[in-house]
């Protein structure tokens, strides 16, 4: 008998760990914008498109959910918890940054571009795998997710513009 791997058991491994590490990190990101909505009275239309962000999220995660079903599999409720603590404690620190805007508009288009490439590479397995159900509800996702880092690479000017008016003007420029 043989410790190797057959390479259908490999991308069937990889696979199922990466949809489980996809779906931690989709809680981690709705902990980042839940503690991130309520800090934007300054910022209306940022507040806006993260809590529509926040619903595809939601559905991002049941997509995550379908897939694992079909494949008999479930969630990691360890790695949820987590990533969605980490997302709670990184979105915390910056509470108390004057600049908090600023540094939460870099996190969170740092943010998206982890995400695309995550969705890029269980794309890439899944084609690999023949997981074939399962790759237009994550090519689904990684649109959104492509969506969301364009509004953070495009709105990023503007945020850091009105961010330092508000403060030359000595509003409250962080939220």
């Amino acid at each position: 008998m043989t410790d190797v791997l057959d390479r259908t058991d490999v991308v069937q491994h990889v696979f199922l760990v990466g949809l489980r590490d996809a779906h931690a990190l989709e809680h981690q990101a709705l902990a980042l914008m839940d503690r991130q909505i309520d800090h934007l009275a300054n910022y209306p239309e940022v507040e806006q498109r993260l809590r529509e962000h926040r619903a595809e999220t939601e559905q991002q995660i049941k997509r995550l959910d379908e897939i694992l079903d079909t494949l008999g599999e479930s969630h990691s409720a360890i790695k949820d918890a987590a990533l969605s603590l980490s997302g709670n404690l990184a979105a915390l620190a910056h509470t108390f940054a004057a600049d908090e805007i600023m540094k939460n508009s870099f996190a969170n288009f740092a943010f998206e571009n982890f995400e695309i490439a995550s969705y890029k590479g269980l794309i890439t397995v899944a084609e690999a795998g023949n997981f074939t159900g399962a790759i237009p509800l994550l090519n689904q996702t990684l649109k959104e997710e492509m969506a969301m880092a364009q509004f953070c690479d495009q709105s990023l000017p503007a945020i850091v513009q009105k961010y330092l008016r508000l403060r030359a003007e000595g509003e409250t420029a962080s939220h």
